[in-house]
């Protein structure tokens, strides 16, 4: 007989991952465990063209499976699609960036 697997379960390698961009809130987000948790990424517009990516925070309970890397990303490919200039504030985009060296996003970076 199989076994319920816990709640907090989340495959984060999972193509199901969605993050959605909720522009009116200036946030990218993804619902963890249905919408009872999320993980969210801030920003905020500091000039016509330029964003601040502010801040990463995922829930204690998903930390460490990969979630912040598809907000990270969905971020970032924002930046290039809208062709914007970013400020990096947040320490995890930081990182992302760097153990993700694409030329389309060192090109859109206030370094």
């Amino acid at each position: 007989m199989a076994q319920a697997a816990p709640a907090n379960v989340f495959d984060a390698s999972s193509s199901q991952i969605q993050v959605e961009h909720d522009r009116k809130r200036r946030q990218f987000v993804i619902r963890l465990n249905g919408s009872h948790d999320r993980a969210v990424l801030l920003y905020e517009y500091v000039g016509k063209k330029t964003v601040d990516l502010q801040h990463t925070e995922v829930p204690d309970a998903y930390r460490g499976r990969g979630i912040a890397k598809h907000l990270a990303k969905a971020a970032m490919d924002f930046v290039v699609e809208e062709d914007l200039k970013a400020h990096l504030t947040c320490w995890y985009i930081q990182k992302y960036v760097k153990e993700n060296p694409q030329p389309q996003y060192f090109e859109h970076i206030y370094q």
